[in-house]
């Protein structure tokens, strides 16, 4: 990260000052309620969707909730966080935790060097970022729409993505333009946004999760569908995550309300839509490209998703492209 920014981040704010004065953690400054609900209204401007804040240092900050995502990075240090009550979580330097809107966090005493950020974002703003990822990826959405409805499945998402340089420049670009707006400056913010997501998902092998279900194993599966449709297993998965299949079958199903051949099934059969309605091949080639062996099998579950035989979808989708 340049030094120039992380120069105005480690300036010791007022409210550090006072912490260092002997002072208390001034909980107005974060809600008005008598629980400790840390309130977007407090750290957000009126109409904006999304802001950065340092951590505060200096002090342990109690266990509270938050009615928006909050998203921390870790610049430089750690910091130690505690998610519904679970076992401690390091957040080391370049790493990103996010949390959804239902996750009761706190953490521990951070010092000088721990420097960190907070990503206040309302889940309005990963509106178009679901655009950029694609609302057919099963995976994107398990993960976006978890964090954005506040889902019970994943609490807090933890990417231990210190070693990926292409992380690393895009969270330092969300931060340059959310400390210095620019003309178009939402339109910038929510496509880095975008970009970072996009880049989060090919590093699901870094994730950790906090909650009832093995996240990264889970979305690891997603990401196998999405990926590698034509060709995916569940039993070699199982074998390279050394767990056996029933327990990755039982944590997809406990985690999605479906289970791996129907998640598997449902992509193989939105590409073959695709592929009907964007190219000229064969039916019978479209069949074998998305993973199919028996083509009754296929025509059979086409017309009971989507009521009508491949033929009949194709000649009411005029083809957007006959050059495949």
């Amino acid at each position: 990260m340049r030094e120039e920014l992380m120069e105005q981040l480690r300036r010791v704010t007022p409210e550090e000052e006072r912490l260092l004065a002997g002072g208390a953690l001034e909980r107005e400054l974060y809600t008005s309620r008598r629980e400790f609900t840390v309130d977007r209204e407090k750290l957000l401007s009126r109409g904006r969707l999304i802001t950065v804040r340092p951590h505060t240092r200096f002090t342990a900050f109690p266990e509270h909730a938050h009615n928006y995502i909050e998203i921390m990075y870790m610049c430089s240090g750690q910091t130690v966080h505690t998610v519904n009550g679970g076992p401690s979580l390091t957040l080391g330097a370049g790493e990103l935790l996010f949390l959804n809107q239902h996750a009761r966090h706190q953490v521990a005493r951070a010092g000088l060097e721990d420097v960190g950020v907070n990503f206040i974002v309302l889940p309005p703003f990963f509106d178009y970022a679901l655009e950029l990822i694609g609302t057919d990826n099963v995976l994107a959405r398990f993960l976006l729409e978890g964090l954005r409805r506040g889902g019970g499945e994943i609490s807090c998402l933890h990417f231990k993505v210190a070693k990926a340089p292409q992380v690393q420049n895009l969270v330092e670009n969300l931060l340059w333009s959310l400390a210095c707006p620019q003309q178009n400056a939402g339109r910038i913010t929510q496509a880095t946004m975008g970009l970072l997501l996009l880049q989060l998902l090919n590093h699901v092998e870094t994730l950790s999760s906090r909650g009832e279900l093995p996240g990264g194993m889970v979305l690891a599966a997603l990401r196998e569908i999405e990926e590698n449709y034509r060709e995916a297993d569940l039993t070699r998965l199982a074998q390279e995550r050394h767990v056996s299949l029933s327990y990755l079958s039982s944590a997809v199903r406990q985690a999605t309300g479906r289970t791996f051949k129907e998640l598997l099934r449902e992509k193989r059969l939105k590409k073959a839509a695709q592929l009907l309605a964007e190219t000229s091949l064969p039916v019978e080639d479209i069949i074998a490209a998305v993973g199919y062996e028996n083509s009754s099998y296929f025509y059979r579950r086409f017309r009971e998703d989507y009521g009508m035989s491949p033929k009949e979808y194709r000649a009411e989708k005029p083809l957007q492209s006959k050059d495949v």
